[in-house]
């Protein structure tokens, strides 16, 4: 028996019972497409997630106030012996490969303007936001150069801020009040969306000298480093060590780079992606049973064809092949179904839920396929032994 006579003898036994083929990969079907949908939608969060992380650049560097050994915030950005200042931001400037630095606060305030109030994140920020962030206006101009001694109260609004109280009304020289004090509008910032749920656009941005004092503060939340994309990374930062040690006497800060908060991100959301790969594999276990089953049952149902098989020299290894090529066609022909009904769902959920963040990830929709095959293999080896073992006089004297 040559394997064109397996698989010919396979697809017969599998197209003659339609239906029963169908209920039987109905269940591997299933879960390869929850495979398919879970890891579509953990793709889709992770690219979305990077991009949220890179729309303002690759090459910005972190610093927060007080020394941490984790990646994420600093606890000393409440409280520091050594403040970071505006002056170290400054400072910062000399350091070699530096492009740029935005010295940052940010707290939360009631705005007034237009009539209207709302309460908003306050963003203070220095004149270098459009450059270091990559972050561009939609009309006017940003906060111009400063003395931090004497800060001039201008502000400059999200695009949401600026609809929220003026409409579509120019704001332009008109007159808010950022947390009780005078402010006069000289710009608008072009949208941005949210960053890890925070809206971008419904903010107003002061000069962070202002900010210092609006929230009774000393210290700086951050301050974004621009440097030079042709730059050794670990070169800026040991510059900005040395820098920021020399001022302040230690090292009471905390350093953290765009492609530390990359790989951080890209390492949990590959093993949430994973994690709900392998919760949609448990429906694969179930399809399994389900072949397992009708493996089984056919065994009994078709003793006297596997006799007939043994009678014309069909040997030992050549029954058991049979019934576990059949096994294995069907987690196949259901994991295929499962692919096009994942892809089909996938389709509409772009198209009626755009928001959504999916991204369709062959790797994963080939290893649920390859899975499921081997599912289906493993689910035949019992009943495929079985008929391989049955007394060829016996089986033939079966009705």
């Amino acid at each position: 028996m040559i394997v064109a006579d397996i698989f010919q003898f396979t697809a017969k036994s599998i197209f003659s019972h339609r239906l029963r083929t169908t209920l039987t990969s109905l269940g591997i079907a299933i879960g390869v497409t929850a495979v398919v949908l879970l890891t579509s939608i953990g793709e889709g969060l992770h690219e979305y997630m990077l991009g949220q992380f890179t729309q303002f650049g690759t090459n910005i560097i972190g610093i927060n106030p007080g020394k941490s050994t984790t990646f994420g915030a600093s606890t000393g950005m409440f409280g520091t012996v050594r403040p970071l200042t505006i002056e170290d931001a400054a400072a910062l400037k000399r350091v070699p490969f530096v492009k740029s630095t935005l010295a940052v606060m940010q707290g939360n305030a009631s705005v007034e303007g237009g009539g209207r109030e709302r309460r908003v994140t306050v963003s203070g920020v220095g004149p270098e936001l459009p450059e270091v962030l990559a972050f561009g206006l939609s009309m006017g101009e940003f906060l111009p150069p400063d003395d931090p001694a004497a800060p001039r109260a201008l502000a400059v609004l999200g695009s949401k801020l600026r609809t929220e109280l003026f409409g579509t009304a120019s704001p332009l020289g008109e007159r808010i009040r950022v947390g009780g004090d005078r402010y006069r509008v000289i710009g608008v910032m072009e949208s941005k969306g949210t960053l890890l749920g925070f809206d971008l656009d419904d903010a107003v941005y002061i000069p962070v000298a202002r900010s210092l004092e609006l929230f009774n503060r000393d210290s700086l939340f951050e301050i974004d480093v621009l440097y030079d994309e042709a730059a050794s990374v670990d070169e800026v930062v040991a510059g900005i060590r040395r820098m920021m040690i020399s001022r302040h006497g230690g090292e009471d800060i905390t350093i953290t780079t765009q492609e530390q908060m990359l790989q951080v991100l890209g390492s949990v959301l590959s093993v949430v992606t994973f994690a709900v790969a392998a919760l949609g594999g448990i429906s694969l276990i179930v399809g399994g049973v389900g072949i397992f089953t009708i493996m089984t049952i056919a065994v009994r149902e078709r003793t006297a064809e596997i006799g007939l098989l043994r009678a014309v020299g069909a040997v030992h290894q050549q029954v058991q092949m049979l019934f576990l090529a059949e096994s294995m066609l069907l987690a196949a022909l259901g994991g295929v179904g499962g692919l096009l009904l994942g892809l089909a769902i996938i389709e509409m959920l772009k198209m009626f839920a755009p928001g959504l963040p999916v991204a369709f990830s062959a790797t994963y929709a080939m290893a649920a396929e390859a899975v499921a095959v081997l599912i289906g293999l493993g689910a035949g080896v019992f009943p495929a032994h079985r008929a391989a073992s049955l007394d060829p006089v016996v089986a033939l004297r079966t009705e």
